[in-house]
């Protein structure tokens, strides 16, 4: 398979999870892949296991973003495809939450979202390809996570604008949701065996979604093959927003 073969890619949060699994789908698809993240050593790693070019940028940070596309433009010339998944997922009962943490959330989430893509816009290919990583949890509402839903919730709203204001150059806006998906993600926010339990009984396909069924649909929504597809938002969950 090489039907992305020489396109340019760009994924944001590629070191692990879903960025790390899509990165190696693009890579085997044939884009020359550029992953990012905000920790030098774990870049780095991914890079290497991957064969990929790793750039170091903390999406929270606009001059980051700023000095990423920069580096991107200088290094690799204009973008085909543009994944940005880097998030950060964080849980209060909304008279629990700080705003500290709402801050956090909303400026990696939200604002560095909306940035990375704002930025990345002069540098991007006709006919290009941008998909925006969100969650089911913008449709289907969990307790205590009030502000992450809102966040992804942005991210859709700006999905569907985003598309109409880039269609007159062919340039492809989607979104893809995923549920619960067995990454490095779910032991940062606790997963035990009870709160696996729970998860799975909420799901009617009766497992955990994984990365590179995740991978799977944003190559395909990244590729030719997708041409006719923007605006969308694509839920891969099980059935659980059902």
């Amino acid at each position: 398979m090489e039907n992305l073969k020489d396109k340019v890619a760009v994924i944001t949060g590629g070191n692990s999870g879903i960025g790390y699994a899509t990165a190696k789908a693009f890579n085997e698809n044939g884009a020359k892949v550029i992953i990012t993240g905000r920790r030098k050593e774990a870049i780095e790693k991914a890079a290497s296991e991957l064969n990929v070019s790793g750039l170091l940028a903390d999406q929270s940070n606009l001059s980051d973003i700023e000095r990423l596309v920069s580096e991107v433009k200088e290094r690799f010339g204009k973008v085909d495809i543009l994944l940005i998944n880097a998030g950060i997922t964080k849980f209060a009962p909304i008279d629990l939450m700080t705003e500290n943490m709402f801050d956090e959330i909303m400026n990696v989430n939200f604002k560095g979202a909306y940035f990375t893509l704002s930025k990345f816009i002069p540098v991007l290919n006709d006919n290009a390809s941008v998909v925006l990583l969100s969650s089911t949890s913008a449709t289907i509402s969990p307790q205590s996570a009030s502000v992450y839903a809102a966040s992804k919730a942005a991210i859709n709203a700006v999905m569907k604008i985003a598309s109409l204001e880039l269609a007159s150059r062919k340039i492809r806006v989607n979104a893809v949701s995923p549920g619960p998906v067995a990454t490095e993600i779910m032991n940062k926010i606790g997963l035990d065996n009870n709160l696996e339990k729970q998860l799975i009984n909420s799901i009617p396909l009766s497992r955990l979604g994984k990365a590179d069924e995740v991978a799977d649909l944003i190559t395909y929504l990244s590729s030719d093959n997708a041409s006719f597809i923007t605006g969308s938002n694509f839920l891969i969950d099980g059935g659980q927003s059902v």
